[in-house]
């Protein structure tokens, strides 16, 4: 767990299940990879200051640091939705994928750090028979938006901000390949995390990036390659 980027008490830690409920059968009844997964929970009434939601991200901050961000172009992961976490937030209340990175961007050379954060839509198939099950795996270049956060996310930066507009994939890695810095952006750390916005209580497996898939088991990360 990234504490640094932790608000509140939250919830994530390796562990073994979930599987799905007792009408579930099949691969979506159990992890995609293993028996384990990452348990994610955060609270959205817990915090005594102004804003009471939790926030949390689990991650490395050493592997990918100064990797390029043009590198990546496979993303994603598999998730554990149950109908809690729908009737908490809609059925896009999920987790979410964030990069810290420099941005580097000719337009801002003084905005050293934004994060890149990924956005999935509803998991398939369509709720409610998606509910209290794991997904197939959600590919982040192609489904949801991106944003970035702080200057970089702005119409001076990449104009792909929080609030709106949004981006596709394809248009943020666009933005952020501005063609005038000798520098390009990097990456200074990759996460997995939830909040500050609804309640919720699920699982990820199955982290891809680029060629590696991180396969969460109650006893460790195992890198798994992609051929």
């Amino acid at each position: 767990m990234i504490t640094r980027n932790t608000i509140g008490s939250p919830v994530a830690d390796l562990r073994d299940g979930p599987y799905g409920s007792y009408d579930k059968t099949g691969p979506s009844a159990r992890p995609p990879y293993g028996t384990g997964s990452l348990g994610i929970e955060v609270a959205d009434e817990s915090q005594a200051s102004s804003d009471h939601r939790e926030k949390v991200d689990f991650g490395n901050e050493v592997d990918f640091y100064g990797d390029p961000v043009l590198g990546l172009t496979n993303v994603g992961f598999h998730v554990f939705q149950t109908n809690e976490n729908v009737l908490a937030g809609g059925v896009d209340n999920l987790p979410n994928i964030r990069f810290e990175i420099d941005p580097n961007l000719t337009s801002l050379p003084g905005t050293n750090y934004s994060t890149l954060v990924w956005v999935p839509a509803a998991v398939s198939p369509a709720f409610p028979a998606s509910e209290n099950q794991w997904s197939p795996y959600i590919d982040a270049t192609q489904n949801g938006y991106w944003y970035l956060t702080g200057a970089a996310g702005g119409l001076s930066g990449t104009n792909c901000s929080e609030s709106l507009p949004h981006c596709t994939w394809a248009q943020i890695k666009t933005a952020l390949d501005d063609g005038g810095s000798s520098a390009r952006p990097t990456i200074l750390s990759a996460a997995v995390g939830k909040g500050r916005d609804n309640a919720w209580v699920g699982a990820v497996d199955g982290l891809r990036i680029n060629r590696t898939i991180y396969d969460f088991e109650a006893n460790g990360v195992t890198a798994r390659r992609v051929n």
